[in-house]
């Protein structure tokens, strides 16, 4: 009987990890943004960086003028947080600005990721949101 419940346990505990590990890679994939400051649209590529947290990187431009910043890691460091369903503890750097703001991310119901990067605290920041794209976009 103790065999049997122990069992049970470590199976429900490999279960839960696994299907938090599922929820944690949802971020995973190409994004589609408008910039807030110059208003023209980027892609960006999120994905899961080799310790475990997740970076994201600039993967096309709209501007031709901004190739130089194709393959610009500009997000390190978030981390999913189950309890709240967000990924937190992030840095998020501008691609050609000064500085480095806090970030933290989450999916909203209708699938769009919102993004809060900020200074210090999350009131002063600026939320933007990024729309999810099944596949990469070919630079011109």
């Amino acid at each position: 009987m103790k065999k049997r419940n122990l069992i049970l346990c470590l199976l429900f505990v490999a279960i839960s990890c696994t299907l938090n590990a599922q929820k944690a890679d949802d971020i995973v994939g190409y994004y589609y943004s408008i910039d807030p400051f110059s208003k023209e649209g980027s892609q960006n590529y999120i994905y899961k960086a080799a310790d475990g947290t997740y970076e994201g990187l600039v993967s096309w431009v709209s501007n031709p003028e901004k190739k130089k910043f194709l393959n610009y890691v500009f997000l390190k460091g978030l981390k999913y947080n189950a309890k709240d369903h967000e990924w937190q503890g992030g840095v998020l750097t501008y691609p050609g600005k000064k500085g480095t703001y806090k970030t933290y991310m989450s999916i909203e119901p209708d699938g769009r990721l919102k993004v809060r990067g900020y200074w210090g605290v999350a009131m002063l920041g600026k939320t933007v949101y990024w729309t999810k794209e099944s596949k990469k976009r070919i630079q011109k």
